[in-house]
């Protein structure tokens, strides 16, 4: 699959990779991608990114991904289900970090498997983002796989990553207008079946 991706898709995945080194990360994630995405210029992706205002909201996308690993990656939806059943998690993390410091219940502390490998494993949702970015790309009648499939990709796979993107309205809709100029058509076939 690799061999479909882009010059800047490729710079992307490998732009992660040396992201989640630069941060200790045990595995490549998710996040890592999107702020790899972040990262680049002159693509299909980063237009729409700057059309959205994320490249100028770098600083509050990062904040609400590091609000989000005190939670251990809960997403707004797992919040809102369990304090639909009456836990606060808010409470939870407060309580956990006042017992074993800030950030206890961050889901990637490092440290992990790559120690011996020396190679950092991407993990489930992240490759998923990477297979999802195929299809998409096959939804749209594209025989590669650009940075703006791997930014749909992004958008439409339900987690942290999504919810932080949606919070800052860079939504599966308003990034595909932002790429294409609208939400019909082949795009639409894309969505549905990366979702």
């Amino acid at each position: 699959m690799f061999e479909r991706f882009t010059r800047g898709a490729r710079a992307t995945v490998k732009g992660a990779v040396v992201r989640a080194e630069r941060t200790g990360a045990g595995s490549v994630t998710e996040e890592h991608l999107l702020l790899a995405l972040l990262e680049q210029e002159g693509g299909r992706a980063s237009f729409a990114l700057t059309a959205l205002g994320l490249h100028d909201r770098r600083s509050s996308l990062e904040a609400s991904f590091a609000e989000a690993r005190r939670r251990s990656g809960l997403t707004r939806a797992d919040i809102e289900a369990l304090a639909g059943i009456g836990i606060d998690v808010g409470a939870i993390v407060s309580h956990v970090e006042g017992t074993h410091g800030e950030g206890a219940l961050d889901a990637d502390r490092g440290g992990r498997r790559w120690w011996r490998s020396g190679h950092r494993p991407f993990t489930p949702g992240a490759k998923t983002v990477l297979e999802n970015s195929l299809r998409v790309a096959l939804g749209r009648g594209d025989r590669f796989i650009g940075e703006e499939h791997l930014l749909l990709a992004l958008t439409a796979k339900p987690g942290t990553v999504a919810d932080v993107l949606a919070e800052h309205g860079a939504t599966y809709t308003a990034v595909q207008r932002a790429l294409y100029g609208s939400d019909d058509g082949a795009a639409g076939q894309g969505r549905a079946q990366a979702g």
